[in-house]
């Protein structure tokens, strides 16, 4: 079946009659919305956090579930090695099940929760957990919905400071898009320690710019690779990108409704093992970190890849290299930090994931009309003991 192709961004809007378009060509425009909110907020935000940073013996987890918990993932380790407080990525889904092996009773724990609708059943009880089980606690919800239940039930709390994104940021369609990646530039914009906060909403702006000039260059290629039908997409990437290869994984199953298998490892592991899944009908995509080490490691697989022939396709998405090495995405970006870049580098994967879906014959909005899979995730049973 052949993909529509992607339309330009200010067509995006009545594609289709397509939220899910929308909600992905808004993202530079809320990139510069956020740097204003967060020009309004720094003040209190910093006066509530404190020196809570400054502390060893104080923990931070960041948290949250499906894609939220992937912003944990590409957020948390590069903050740790800012602070001397303890910082690390807990999946909601993980640290209700097996709270035992993240909270102490004596150990200051701040949690910052990432939700879209801030009423997920995971978000809400990982909360009232962390309350429940740890002495000395605050709580920091970055959220897109200002009337979902972490903001209601924080709102008027001295241990609770609610972050509310851009309005429009409430992804209307089923995947999370521009909720994700405002909540994301939040968190790094939050607890960067390297920037000050003139710096830190210059980045944003920046960021959105870069945005706008992705979404214009990639059209073409993005809908050009929706042409061939690979039923199988691995996505690699490190470091910080092992959350963002999860989460490109994650869109591209949720738009299809799994009829495309979609896969996500590291450079370096995939070669134990998971190497045998290549055929013909495989798209492999290597999310390009900005640093040296990374890429000499992500250049390595590549070469590797290509001589070998087995993929159907091997492709990179990252900045663009001086040395001249191709790349089938790349842009040219100023020196960031990885996390950082993470959301022009998701604009790629998001945009073939909704053309997969269109030429699946489903409705991106709303992949799963049988209500097996809902944007608000049901039937989860909170369990105390």
């Amino acid at each position: 079946m052949q993909a529509t192709p992607l339309p330009a961004p200010s067509a995006w809007q009545d594609f289709g009659r397509s939220d899910t378009a929308e909600e992905i060509a808004q993202q530079p425009a809320l990139w510069g919305e956020l740097a204003d909110v967060l020009e309004d907020v720094r003040g209190r935000l910093d006066v509530f956090l404190g020196d809570w940073l400054r502390k060893p013996e104080h923990r931070v987890i960041f948290s949250g579930a499906g894609s939220s918990g992937f912003i944990a993932e590409m957020v948390a380790d590069h903050l740790n090695a800012q602070w001397p407080a303890e910082m690390r990525a807990v999946h909601t889904t993980s640290l209700l099940t097996h709270p035992a092996l993240y909270l102490q009773r004596d150990r200051p724990t701040l949690l910052v929760s990432f939700g879209r609708s801030g009423s997920s059943p995971e978000s809400v009880a990982a909360v009232e957990l962390v309350r429940e089980r740890v002495a000395r606690t605050r709580f920091l919800d970055i959220t897109c919905n200002g009337d979902g239940e972490l903001a209601r039930r924080g709102k008027g709390r001295e241990d609770t400071f609610t972050l509310l994104m851009p309005p429009a940021s409430c992804d209307r369609a089923f995947a999370m898009t521009s909720s994700l990646t405002c909540m994301l530039l939040a968190a790094l914009a939050a607890f960067d320690s390297e920037l000050a906060w003139p710096q830190r909403l210059h980045r944003l702006r920046t960021l959105a710019q870069l945005g706008e000039r992705a979404l214009a260059d990639w059209e073409a290629p993005v809908a050009a690779l929706a042409q061939t039908p690979y039923s199988r997409v691995i996505f690699l990437g490190s470091g910080p990108y092992e959350g963002l290869a999860r989460e490109c994984a994650l869109k591209l199953l949720e738009l299809t409704a799994g009829r495309v298998v979609a896969l996500a490892n590291t450079p370096l592991g995939f070669r134990h093992g998971p190497k045998c899944l290549l055929d013909a009908d495989t798209l492999v995509v290597m999310l390009r970190s900005a640093q040296p080490l990374a890429r000499r490691y992500e250049q390595d697989l590549l070469v590797e890849l290509r001589r070998d022939g087995i993929a159907g396709r091997v492709l990179s998405i990252g900045p663009q290299a001086k040395d001249g090495e191709p790349a089938e995405f790349a842009l040219a970006v100023p020196a960031m930090p990885d996390p950082w870049l993470a959301p022009l580098w998701l604009i790629a994967p998001q945009g073939y994931a909704l053309l997969r879906s269109l030429a699946q014959g489903l409705t991106p909005d709303n992949p799963f009309p049988d209500g097996t899979l809902h944007r608000v995730v049901q039937g989860v049973v909170i369990h105390y003991g």
